[in-house]
């Protein structure tokens, strides 16, 4: 089995700070791409970041220049560091992760059950 866990989500004013974590842990041979995705009350799920196991990363418009992501791949672990927040940011945060089970297996995406990061005054 597989397991995505994120950690890190809180309640902060506009302009405040915070870093989200995710660490996949189980039956795992290799992990190509890690990403964050988030979802807010009513509107679909967007992509936040995505960085691959060669250290490429891609950015939504909307979090260029304020969020960065970063992984640690010896721990199967992918970050999120989130500046200059804005109570648009309000969401569930989400981690996934494209990965080999097992040499030979095909590549599949398991995703985390997700972190609450609250913007508010």
């Amino acid at each position: 089995q597989v397991q995505l866990v994120e950690s890190g989500g809180a309640s902060v004013q506009p302009g405040g700070s915070l870093r989200l974590s995710c660490a996949a842990s189980g039956s795992i041979f290799r992990i190509n791409a890690m990403g964050w995705y988030r979802q807010a009350p009513g509107k679909q799920r967007e992509l936040v970041a995505v960085i691959t196991d060669a250290g490429r990363t891609n950015y939504a418009d909307s979090v260029k220049g304020r969020f960065t992501i970063s992984r640690d791949n010896a721990k199967n672990t992918v970050f999120l560091q989130m500046n200059s927040l804005k109570p648009e940011d309000t969401a569930v945060y989400l981690c996934n992760a494209n990965l080999l089970k097992r040499l030979g297996s095909s590549w599949s995406v398991y995703w985390g059950q997700g972190t609450q990061v609250t913007v508010s005054s």
